[in-house]
């Protein structure tokens, strides 16, 4: 039997139930019953039926959802490593170690969180998202993730090896620069107390060296005791460049704290590598004391190259930011006042008629709680006796200090014939590059710290993983630039840029995208997190229905 529509000159086609015969040899046909007056669901419901399908009661659900699964961000993720081609870096597909780093990596970027709870985000019966689906993971556990980051700490001189033959050619700049996490715990054999940048006070922590091509894409990391001084981490970093890299000629850009003269007598120069650093405010002091660095210069611009007998064979180029001068003596005048404000009150406890601060060694006391917290302590004259206390500025001091408000010395070995002087302020000023990577690294998106780990290896080998997220965000947010607050027309902001030393102008483009929240065609705008976030809703989908047990959505579906 079947359905047939039989077409009428003046009415609407008759819908026909009719079934086949055979008569003599003949086939035949005849008319069971008229269906068209029949509604037209029912009508196509039996016409499923005669050709040998099911058809559901419209009061039983056909599609009953059973997991969905976040899938887009990993998608997003998962795609960028794999297009630039850092799971081939890592090792050979089907190895399981492997394969557990890469979801280790993703998971860095789109949902930080301990070993064991990123372990109870990719197991098949506790996942998250789909990325353990996606990698065929299977059952996974925190032992195996902790298995996989000490077969990665073995194989990070290979990893780095394979990135620097990618991102790093001879006589390219080398930006480097070290930072600071925390610790917990006190059993790490790395863990010291030194210089916290975190703001952890009588926190252990460790310090991290790190390694970036001249567009910031990270490298190589490396990882040194907590007490380790910021000059003392060169010298592994000349012999990765030079030994494991075998570069011969390269660029080494580093900050005024970094690049020290014992530094460059000790190791730089006798590597032969040739170098950009700036000098410190002391050594900018002698020069303007010696006057070789006259204000005069900067009359009519903002940058002038000098030369002095203290530094034989080198290239001075001075540069004043006046932006800069400006909020410098800002913040001087307001943090002198904040002082003063914090020495007025100690004073009026001295001066006060009932119950008065007294002696010497107590005033003394109450003047150091306060004296420098705001860094001030040099800029003030104290007089303190048994029954006085009294306070003045050094004008002088503060006059010659503010004269050199905005100047920055950029100091470099470098002929003007190999790069001239706005190319050597700007390959200096590229290391905020690296502080973006910090950033990044230990609070906006990956979370480097606080670290748990005890041994020096899982240690080395998670501030490794941390460093490889970075690898992937960086390329993720060169290739959606267009839907993010970043900047995109890059030849037009330096075009609008008064000069290297100015600050740093965005492009019509950009500033479009930042007033309305709209790419230009028509798209939210936004920033990496929240564009994570947002892929986040696209989801894989595992359902069931009444004519299969099982269905598994192709694609990923909001």
């Amino acid at each position: 039997m079947y359905i047939e529509s039989v077409p009428n000159r003046n009415s609407p086609p008759a819908i026909l139930l009719r079934e086949s015969y055979r008569d003599r040899g003949k086939i035949k046909k005849r008319t069971i019953a008229n269906l068209s007056d029949w509604p037209t669901e029912i009508v196509e419901g039996l016409r499923t039926l005669l050709k040998g399908g099911k058809v559901m009661p419209a009061s039983k659900e056909t599609i009953i959802v059973r997991r969905s699964w976040p899938h887009g961000h990993v998608a997003a993720v998962l795609g960028t490593l794999r297009a630039i081609g850092l799971d081939r870096v890592l090792g050979p597909a089907g190895n399981r170690c492997r394969d557990l780093v890469i979801a280790m990596i993703v998971s860095r970027l789109i949902a930080p969180a301990s070993k064991l709870a990123t372990a109870r985000r990719l197991d098949p019966a506790t996942a998250a998202t789909s990325l353990g689906e996606v990698l065929g993971l299977g059952d996974v556990d925190e032992d195996e993730l902790y298995v996989a980051l000490d077969w990665l700490g073995e194989r990070q001189g290979a990893i780095e090896k394979a990135l620097a033959r990618k991102h790093l050619r001879e006589g390219t700049l080398v930006l480097y620069d070290v930072s600071s996490s925390y610790l917990e715990g006190r059993c790490c054999e790395l863990a010291r107390l030194g210089y916290n940048r975190d703001g952890k006070k009588g926190k252990l922590q460790i310090v991290y060296g790190l390694l970036c091509a001249p567009d910031g894409c990270p490298v190589a990391i490396e990882v040194f005791e907590g007490d380790t001084a910021d000059p003392r981490t060169l010298g592994a970093q000349i012999d990765k460049v030079k030994r494991r890299f075998a570069l011969k000629h390269v660029v080494l850009v580093g900050d005024r704290g970094m690049i020290t003269q014992a530094r460059l007598d000790a190791e730089i120069e006798p590597a032969g590598l040739d170098w950009i650093t700036a000098l410190r405010a002391p050594a900018i002091r002698g020069l303007a004391e010696g006057g070789l660095l006259q204000m005069s210069l900067f009359d009519e611009r903002d940058l002038a190259a000098i030369t002095s007998p203290d530094y034989p064979g080198e290239r001075l180029i001075v540069c004043r930011n006046r932006e800069l001068a400006r909020e410098r003596t800002r913040k001087r005048a307001d943090l002198l006042a904040a002082t003063e404000d914090d020495l007025a009150a100690i004073a009026a406890a001295v001066a006060r008629t009932k119950k008065p601060l007294r002696g010497q060694a107590a005033i003394a006391l109450k003047v150091g709680a306060v004296i420098n917290r705001h860094k001030m302590a040099k800029h003030f004259d104290l007089v303190i006796g048994e029954v006085s206390f009294a306070f003045h500025r050094k004008r002088d001091a503060i006059a010659a200090e503010a004269a050199l408000d905005g100047i920055y010395v950029v100091r470099t070995n470098l002929p003007a014939a190999a790069l001239d002087d706005a190319a050597a302020v700007g390959a200096y000023k590229s290391l905020a590059q690296v502080e973006r990577a910090f950033r990044s690294l230990k609070t906006i998106d990956i979370h480097l710290r606080p670290i748990f780990h005890w041994s020096a290896p899982r240690v080395r080998a998670h501030v490794l993983l941390c460093m490889l997220a970075y690898h992937v965000e960086h390329h993720m947010r060169a290739k959606l630039a267009p839907m993010l607050y970043d900047e995109t027309d890059h030849e037009a902001a330096a075009a609008m840029r008064a000069s290297i030393v100015a600050k740093a102008e965005r492009s019509d483009a950009a500033r479009r995208k930042q007033t309305t929240g709209r790419t230009d065609d028509g798209l939210t705008v936004h920033s990496l997190p929240t564009l994570i976030a947002d892929l986040a809703t696209y989801c894989k989908i595992q359902a069931t229905t009444a004519l299969n047990a099982r269905v598994d959505s192709p694609v990923a579906r909001r």
